[in-house]
């Protein structure tokens, strides 16, 4: 077993994992990060615990729909990862359980202010800042100016260079949604959006996918989490992280146990394991580089500094709401993915 912090939390934590390996559990684990942190973690907490990990991974926006049409007969037991707004979603619907971990008070208020927002059905594991990336070699091939700006993507130059995911199955896609109504105002910011239409080439399933068909050379632009493009950075590939100029949205990355679940104890077991500084610390062996929810986690000095980014005071409780977000969702398919491009 990693040694674990040796906080009054993490060693009501050790005591209930030191009980697992007598039985043969099962845990079926939801998983929205990404594809190599979903198996880390699923990895892990087997070898930990002796409790059997069945993973999938999907976006958050697939996930929440899965839990929503499971609800009735409950399939999973745990969802990790993915943008907050879909977790505060079920969370007012009640698709997910309340409980209140023993290791709450290790965490950033950030993250235990998302556990209020959602009745204790949810909590932060992690924050980014939205922003996107390009490929530099495709840049300077194409003789495209740099993007620095929100106000730039929607240029005709840019016209088939830019990729975004479908925000009603990626997270991030709502999150870039939910902060350009922000930033501009509901009337401007879907003018602004019907604008960035004309210039996607493909909208995708995945949030990360952008950036990663960016780095292939697939596409010159990727809307995406910032850590997602300095993860591609990282990996070698010819891409340049951007924190839009007029400021930026960003997510919280939640956790929520899935009511009903059929194995709520371990489900509990893994929560409480996910929000230790030892388990956080983890991200950064398999480049993800998001900033941890746990005070005493350690981040990798390539991950973005979200004190130099300028981000603006999303509003979680109101995006995250069940109205809001299918009313921005349904108002999205009506009047930007119908148009032509």
């Amino acid at each position: 077993m990693h040694k674990l912090m040796m906080s009054s939390g993490a060693i009501a934590l050790l005591a209930t994992l030191g009980q697992a390996p007598a039985r043969a559990d099962s845990l079926t684990l939801y998983c929205a990060a990404d594809e190599a942190w979903c198996q880390l973690m699923a990895k892990d907490f087997e070898a930990e615990t002796g409790i059997t990990v069945d993973m999938t991974r999907k976006s958050s926006g697939e996930i929440y729909a899965q839990v929503k049409a499971e609800s009735e007969n409950p399939k999973g037991d745990i969802w990790w990862a993915g943008t907050g707004d879909p977790h505060l979603q079920a969370a007012q619907e009640e698709l997910t359980e309340q409980y209140e971990s023993p290791m709450m008070a290790e965490l950033h208020d950030w993250a235990i202010k998302q556990a209020e927002a959602g009745d204790h059905r949810t909590v932060g594991v992690y924050s980014g800042a939205l922003g996107f990336g390009y490929n530099k070699d495709l840049l300077a091939k194409n003789n495209l100016p740099e993007p620095k700006c929100w106000a730039d993507l929607i240029k005709p130059e840019f016209k088939g260079h830019i990729q975004i995911a479908n925000p009603n199955s990626s997270g991030t896609a709502y999150t870039m949604l939910a902060t350009i109504v922000q930033l501009m105002g509901e009337e401007e910011g879907f003018e602004y959006m019907k604008a960035l239409h004309k210039n996607i080439n493909q909208y995708t399933k995945s949030g990360s996918a952008p950036i990663k068909a960016a780095g292939l050379g697939e596409t010159t632009i990727g809307i995406v989490f910032l850590h997602d493009a300095v993860a591609q950075a990282a990996a070698g590939f010819p891409i340049v992280p951007v924190a839009p100029c007029e400021g930026t949205g960003y997510e919280i990355g939640s956790m929520s146990i899935i009511a009903g679940a059929r194995n709520e104890d371990e489900a509990k077991k893994f929560y409480d394991w996910a929000l230790t500084a030892d388990v956080q610390s983890r991200a950064q062996t398999v480049n993800s580089f998001q900033l941890p929810s746990n005070k005493s986690a350690t981040q990798s000095p390539l991950a973005p500094d979200l004190s130099t980014i300028k981000l603006i005071d999303y509003d979680f409780a109101k995006f995250g709401s069940s109205e809001e977000r299918k009313r921005l969702l349904s108002k999205w398919d009506e009047e930007v993915a119908s148009l032509p491009q």
